[in-house]
């Protein structure tokens, strides 16, 4: 019997809710996605893993979802990473907050992050290794709805829409950014410890499972080769210096959403035979 190529995916939504960063659409993005991937690109939904923080909106306790924390994302990549095979198609799909981080004073510019739940930053430092790792053959496409997204993996292909985003209609809409200064301060809260170092509070806070721009100050160069050549493809919301919007036309009876991620499934709805990065070589 003929090999079945495997199509996996990770999709991640994170609302943080009760808290002053609260969003409304990032849960609506992913299980839309998840909606589409199984229904139009034939995704086995034993395949796709969805991390949420539905379940503290409500006060739950702990259940079968699983919390879109630091280290739950990163697991849940590295595992998705590590069963691919040459022709198998990889999805991961981010919708939430995104953050800059200062580089070191005698360095110019800024390091891109993601925002999950537990504030556990997830560094563009963490997302090459697992594009360097991916077996010859297999696709992995990143799709990033947060704020500063475009920097998310250095040197990696972009594909990126317009900078300015106009609605048919006036809705409310908030950037999908946590401020670095606002970072710090809730890691601050966390640790209470009285230092600038945002490394400082990660390490404290989460140790092991901190990002690895944290945990090796001398990266292995072949580890971080930022050259290689891969066949990963980032999608994202914004450039690195831009933001992305979180779209809230509640009060008009409609579902919040994030504006990438609505357009993306637009798309994908219109274009499912063309839409080669969900489709198995």
């Amino acid at each position: 019997m003929a090999k079945v190529n495997k199509r996996l995916a990770v999709l991640v939504g994170c609302n943080y809710p009760n808290t002053q960063y609260e969003l409304h659409g990032c849960i609506n993005d992913v299980v839309a996605m998840k909606d589409v991937l199984v229904k139009q690109f034939g995704f086995d939904p034993t395949n796709i893993e969805l991390l949420t923080d539905a379940s503290a909106a409500t006060g739950e306790g702990p259940s079968l979802m699983v919390l879109p924390t630091g280290e739950n994302i990163k697991a849940a990549l590295s595992k998705m990473v590590s069963q691919a095979e040459a022709g198998d198609v990889l999805y991961f799909h981010y919708s939430g907050h995104g953050t800059r981080i200062p580089k070191p004073a005698h360095l110019f510019g800024h390091d891109e992050a993601i925002v999950p739940c537990d504030f556990n930053l997830i560094t563009d430092v963490d997302f090459r290794p697992l594009i360097n790792q991916l077996t010859k053959g297999a696709s992995f496409t990143i799709l990033s709805d947060s704020c500063h997204s475009g920097g998310l993996i250095d040197k990696e292909k972009e594909q990126i829409g317009p900078s300015t985003y106009r609605a048919a209609s006036p809705l409310s809409y908030k950037a999908k950014n946590v401020p670095f200064e606002s970072i710090l301060e809730h890691l601050t809260t966390l640790t209470g410890i009285n230092t600038s170092d945002v490394g400082t509070h990660l390490l404290e806070s989460f140790g092991a499972n901190s990002s690895l721009k944290f945990l090796t100050p001398q990266l292995e160069p072949e580890l971080f080769d930022f050259l290689k050549a891969d066949e990963g493809i980032l999608l994202s919301g914004c450039q690195a210096d831009e933001t992305s919007a979180d779209m809230n036309p509640m009060e008009s009876g409609g579902k919040a959403y994030g504006a990438f991620s609505n357009a993306v499934q637009m798309v994908l709805k219109e274009n499912s035979g063309r839409c080669y990065f969900l489709v198995p070589a």
